[in-house]
């Protein structure tokens, strides 16, 4: 595995094919708020030139992954196939997906799992209930990780020191007003969440929701993914919450344990990313 502390690789290293970049660059321009763009919008957005960003679009669709009306560039499905080349090479996503729809079936909300991938974490799996986030959240959605209770996970599992270098690779922004940001407080409760075995972040990546995480281990003990339960924050008394909360705790602790029955008996390969470990 690559040590999660080491920087992503730079223009300028032997082994950096640039072309390469900003063409991936380009395609990862187009998201939920830019699902469309013109050769402008393109070229500002990926800090390219127009004549440079109007090459890449044009191959692009030459491979069959944008199409354009003659003014704006699309994605089309066939990006699908570059996630998909991901997906199917990854068994615990896939062994995992009974055992989160009967999480979830069991609990009544929705439930995740996520992999580190840089300073993000990026969602594997989901079984999904009800929309409480204003953004849509499916398999390769990306979040900061400081900010969510996976990625807190996530970053649990690793060393003090490689925490440290995650965190000061990290943009920590405040995201709501209960972001915390400062990278001693972050790594505190990293630590703690190590010592506790689980997470809970509350309205500090989005208003209004809050998170319980707990880690998936393979059989050596290495925290290799965490699985989550999304719900609506402040419904409940205090009182009542608390009983939700070790509930909820409990039977993600539960589905995590059955998650590492299931690599004990079946060959799984664990669920690769670029680590904390790229971008």
């Amino acid at each position: 595995m690559d040590d999660p502390s080491a920087k992503p690789a730079e223009v300028g290293d032997d082994h950096f094919v640039q072309s390469l970049a900003r063409g991936l660059a380009v395609i990862r321009a187009f998201d939920a708020d830019d699902p469309a763009m013109t050769l402008s919008e393109v070229a500002r957005k990926t800090g390219m030139s127009r004549a440079a960003a109007r090459r890449f679009l044009l191959t692009l669709i030459d491979l069959g992954y944008l199409r354009t009306d003659g003014r704006e560039f699309q994605l089309t499905a066939k990006v699908l196939e570059l996630g998909y080349a991901y997906l199917s090479g990854q068994s615990l996503p896939r062994l995992a997906t009974p055992v989160l729809e009967e999480l979830s079936a069991e609990l009544g909300e929705s439930v995740s799992m996520a992999v580190l991938d840089g300073t993000d974490i990026v969602y594997v799996a989901r079984v999904h209930t009800r929309r409480i986030m204003s953004v849509s959240i499916a398999v390769g959605t990306r979040f900061p990780a400081y900010a969510t209770s996976m990625g807190r996970v996530l970053l649990a599992g690793l060393t003090e020191t490689q925490i440290g270098a995650v965190l000061a690779r990290s943009d920590l922004r405040k995201l709501t007003p209960r972001t915390t940001t400062d990278p001693a407080a972050l790594l505190d409760a990293i630590l703690a969440v190590a010592r506790d075995g689980w997470a809970s972040v509350d309205q500090e990546l989005e208003p209004g929701l809050r998170s319980i995480a707990v880690p998936v281990r393979n059989p050596a003990g290495a925290v290799v993914a965490a699985i989550n339960v999304s719900l609506s924050a402040g419904l409940l008394p205090p009182e009542d919450d608390v009983e939700r909360t070790t509930r909820i705790r409990s039977a993600l602790l539960s589905a995590a344990d059955r998650l590492l029955d299931i690599q004990r008996t079946v060959a799984v390969p664990p669920p690769m990313s670029g680590g904390p470990f790229a971008s």
